[in-house]
């Protein structure tokens, strides 16, 4: 998979990173010299390419109709719209991920404006705190679908209405499943007869909806 990074601040770097750690090719486009040669000596295994993102011709040197994705994340959300035009609209790129930098501007980043997936920073912070806050315990491992839905984990308290029951006896909200439980650090494939013990940490897959039914039913009983 070859991705295109435009944009090698803090957030392009780390991307980079993340991404060539996983086996990924990447390169990344940045406009400012210094901060070029600053990647090329921090991102081992990352091609760095000066100029900027919004010229075609730049693209075109990146190797931009080749690419699997491009994902403009600089610091302007002006400039990673017309990243984003141009790689969707002039080259056909088939994933075109942008940053958005002012949540004010997020009604721009849709798909006729070439933005496959907005990334509002204050977004998703708002959501991870809000999460945080009513899941207690819960931990969202991963988002499929855009959000629809999540993998989520969850260890048995000992007081919830889950502990000391099999699967096939809870009351799992119909968009959910359970894929695996960890106990005492050994994964167990799910079957229905499975006791869950308090402390098992249940992993299930569910749409985000279900997610506090989920909270409810194997965390701590709710107070009141």
């Amino acid at each position: 998979m070859f991705v295109i990074i435009v944009g090698g601040g803090k957030v392009g770097a780390h991307l980079a990173r993340l991404l060539a750690r996983g086996g990924k090719r990447v390169l990344v486009v940045e406009e400012r010299r210094e901060l070029c040669g600053e990647l090329c000596d921090e991102l081992e295994g990352v091609q760095v390419l000066e100029g900027s993102g919004c010229d075609p011709r730049i693209l075109e040197e990146a190797g931009v109709r080749d690419a699997d994705a491009v994902a403009a994340v600089t610091g302007s959300d002006e400039v990673n719209l017309v990243v984003a035009g141009l790689a969707h609209a002039e080259f056909r790129v088939r994933r075109v991920i942008a940053r958005v930098n002012d949540p004010k501007h997020l009604w721009l980043f849709t798909p006729k404006l070439g933005v496959d997936v907005a990334l509002n920073q204050a977004d998703i912070l708002s959501h991870l705190i809000a999460e945080e806050m009513s899941l207690g315990e819960m931990i969202t491992m991963l988002k499929l679908r855009k959000g629809e839905y999540s993998l989520v984990e969850e260890k048995v308290h000992p007081r919830s209405g889950a502990a000391g029951r099999s699967i096939m006896e809870l009351a799992l909200p119909a968009e959910s499943v359970v894929a695996a439980v960890i106990r005492g650090g050994r994964l167990i494939v799910p079957r229905g007869s499975l006791v869950l013990e308090p402390g098992d940490e249940v992993l299930v897959l569910a749409h985000a909806r279900e997610i506090p039914k989920l909270s409810a039913l194997l965390g701590p009983p709710q107070a009141g």
